[in-house]
């Protein structure tokens, strides 16, 4: 009997350590699941979801070294959107730029860098080949022309203005460049209603920054409706 009992108490003390030595295994575990968690969402923008500046940069980076020519870089830069703010409430503007977000997110697709620049500014860098680049950028500009409707059922017109980069026109794969470039574009066209492509012209353009360049030679896509 006493053999049996000190038998009992061996098993019931290894087990006892066991548990006890799980106890911090699982804490870490825990902890570990929520720093990854923390560190998601400190790469992505609160109200779109899409990349912070940063981390759309680095995975931008990565497609361009990876995809060259059969790529492209998107700026998008939301119009009139002071006055949504200015006449419908910030309420209404946060709800123009999250769906502007899911749109791009939507378009693009998920292998793609999409990200928020700042205020009403978007980058995307996605695989596109320069015989669907057309069609696919006159879906984009139709996406964003889309009517937004808010919780409360009003409707908000909106309208973005569009400019296009690629490797192939441009001759480099340096995002700088290439963001420069598309920037450029997009204020050579702003309000035009289409996607504007970049030319090597545009990419000597030192600074935009919101003033109106001049008109270099561009290629534009999809009017909008």
């Amino acid at each position: 009997m006493d053999s049996v009992l000190r038998a009992h108490t061996r098993i019931g003390q290894r087990a006892l350590l066991l548990s006890t030595a799980a106890v911090p295994l699982t804490g870490w575990a825990v902890h570990a699941v929520a720093l990854h968690k923390q560190l998601a969402e400190s790469r992505k923008d609160p109200l779109t979801g899409l990349l912070r500046r940063d981390a759309y940069t680095a995975r931008a980076r990565r497609l361009l070294s990876r995809h060259g020519s059969e790529t492209a870089l998107v700026m998008v830069d939301a119009d009139h959107f002071k006055a949504v703010n200015d006449t419908m409430g910030h309420p209404a503007g946060d709800a123009v730029l999250a769906a502007f977000g899911a749109r791009l997110t939507a378009w693009a697709g998920p292998r793609a860098a999409v990200g928020r620049l700042g205020g009403d500014e978007f980058a995307v860098v996605l695989e596109l080949t320069a015989t669907r680049r057309e069609q696919r950028l006159t879906q984009l500009v139709r996406m964003l022309h889309t009517p937004v409707v808010l919780d409360d059922g009003r409707t908000v017109d909106v309208a973005a203005s569009v400019g296009v980069a690629t490797p192939d026109v441009i001759g480099s794969r340096d995002l700088a460049v290439l963001q420069r470039a598309a920037d450029a574009a997009l204020y050579d066209g702003k309000h035009c209603g289409r996607a504007v492509t970049a030319t090597t012209a545009h990419a000597q353009v030192p600074s935009v920054n919101g003033r109106r360049v001049g008109r270099p030679g561009t290629a534009v896509w999809g009017r909008a409706a």
